[in-house]
C-alpha cells in the first residue's frame, strides 16, 4: 500500500492544477486501512511525507477509515457505484471519515482528486 502512496505523491507533482487547489492545505492525514496506518503529510498542496503507522505522537487533522478491498475498488478505472467517492464508500458502510469535517470540506476537491490519482488508467480498446 505504501507504494500506491509514494505512486501518489510523485503523481501529484505532475499535476500543477491540483497543487494550485491545494496550496492552502498544509495538513496531516490518515488514512487507515484494515487497521494499518498511514499518514499523509500536505505542505501547500505538495505531499512531502507518506510514513506508516501506528503512531500516537503524529497528530492528524482528519482521518478516512476502510478497508483493501473497498479501497482497490475505488481505484478501480471505472469504479461500482458507492466507491467511486469517499462519501460513496460511508454511504454504504464500507468507509468511515473522523477528525475535522470542516478541514476536509474546505479541501474536499483537491483530496478527493488526490485519492483518485492511483485510480487504474482505462485502457482503449480499438
Amino acid at each position: 500500500m505504501i507504494e500506491t502512496f509514494k505512486h501518489i505523491q510523485s503523481s501529484l507533482e505532475a499535476m500543477p492544477h491540483l497543487l494550485r487547489l491545494g496550496r492552502l492545505f498544509s495538513e496531516t492525514v490518515l488514512i487507515e486501512i484494515d487497521g494499518n496506518e498511514f499518514y499523509l503529510s500536505f505542505e501547500k498542496g505538495h505531499l512531502v511525507s507518506v510514513v506508516e503507522g501506528p503512531s500516537r505522537k503524529t497528530p492528524w487533522r482528519f482521518a478516512l477509515r476502510t478497508d483493501a478491498d473497498s479501497l482497490n475498488k475505488f481505484w478501480q478505472a471505472r469504479p461500482e457505484p458507492g466507491f467511486h467517492d469517499i462519501f460513496g464508500l460511508v454511504k454504504i458502510g464500507r468507509g468511515r471519515i473522523d477528525g475535522d469535517i470542516l478541514s476536509l470540506v474546505k479541501n474536499l476537491r483537491f483530496f478527493k482528486e488526490v485519492l483518485t490519482l492511483a485510480r487504474a488508467k482505462e485502457e482503449l480498446v480499438a
